[in-house]
């Protein structure tokens, strides 16, 4: 009897512990979909099998490879992120768009992905997370990202494209953040871009070579980030400004914008303001001295005139800041004369 009770209290501890192993291995381990994995295994193999995805074979669950996410509830991939690897030199896989679920793409510092941005993205309906930056990738903004309704973020930066700027990206009714910065665009801004935008907008369009003037319909357009510096920008920029507005970041830098600073509101919150190398006339706002965030002001190389503004933050900013104007004077500047007061 002794001998019977031992051998069944042995097999009980081997159940307990075959189903607590089973229990460990569940937590740990989400078996993904047999379409995501052979397409992660297709987008693997598109990509020269890069030692980046060393984790990627067809004996392990594709949930627990590296740079993929998976649902919780359903195990489909929602994310892949790859990035960091020069070793990487291909096109946009097509297998990508096989991904059904798919709501976070990111490409990111893959100096060898190369070609167009591929037309079977478009098919990623699910998609609201999408980055391709600081890669070789070429050709044009493609006009198809216009039918991914449910994008949100949009960073093409720090590649080669070219060409217009799709208008039919204002159509998308979630998009609140926009990376085209450091590529080879030229021609207008859009003028409803991001005016669907549901909330706070982000948008990034420096180092380009836009034309045109700053579409007017950006004065409805809650901006807490504008970066339109470094490109050939004309006219009147006014709109953006305002008080209200939760505006933090504002660079215009480097254009050939043209009209007078006297009188502007700037938005409270601002922290950033870099106007310099336009052709803005007019004074420097004594409101600037008020805003208690300004971190970094910047109205150089500009057609400015009249005393600057003191007291509050404007200890914070020397001679750079208003250098090569047309009559500023006042610290740090050299003291007014009589005739420019």
């Amino acid at each position: 009897m002794a001998a019977s009770s031992q051998q069944s209290s042995q097999h009980l501890l081997v159940l307990l512990l075959s189903c607590l192993a089973g229990a460990a291995t569940a937590g740990s381990t989400m078996q993904c979909h047999d379409e995501d994995q052979a397409a992660l295994l297709a987008i693997n193999s598109a990509l020269g099998s890069p030692y980046h995805f060393a984790s990627w074979t067809p004996d392990t669950f594709c949930c627990d490879w590296y740079d993929v996410d998976c649902d919780n509830a359903t195990g489909r991939v929602v994310g892949l992120s790859v990035f960091g690897d020069a070793n990487v030199t291909a096109a946009i896989p097509d297998a990508i768009a096989n991904l059904t679920g798919l709501r976070t793409l990111m490409l990111h510092h893959l100096p060898g992905l190369t070609g167009d941005i591929p037309e079977s993205l478009a098919q990623l309906s699910g998609l609201s997370q999408l980055t391709i930056s600081y890669t070789g990738v070429s050709g044009p903004v493609p006009a198809f990202l216009s039918q991914l309704a449910e994008l949100a973020l949009l960073d093409l930066s720090f590649n080669s494209l070219s060409g217009a700027i799709p208008a039919s990206l204002a159509d998308l009714p979630a998009l609140a953040s926009i990376d085209l910065s450091r590529n080879r665009l030229e021609g207008p801004v859009p003028a409803l871009l991001l005016s669907k935008c549901p909330g706070q907008a982000e948008l990034w369009l420096s180092h380009n070579n836009l034309s045109g003037a700053i579409p007017a319909g950006f004065a409805a357009v809650n901006f807490t980030h504008l970066d339109l510096s470094r490109n050939s920008l004309t006219g009147d920029a006014s709109a953006v400004l305002g008080r209200g507005k939760p505006l933090q970041h504002l660079d215009l830098s480097r254009n050939y914008l043209r009209f007078s600073l006297t009188g502007a509101e700037l938005p409270e919150q601002l922290t950033y303001l870099d106007l310099s190398h336009n052709a803005i006339r007019g004074r420097v706002p004594a409101q600037v001295a008020d805003l208690a965030g300004l971190q970094l002001f910047n109205v150089s190389y500009n057609k400015l005139c009249g005393v600057l503004p003191t007291g509050g933050v404007m200890e914070r900013f020397d001679a750079y800041s208003y250098q090569h104007n047309k009559c500023l004077c006042g610290s740090p500047l050299p003291a007014c004369h009589r005739y420019m007061l």
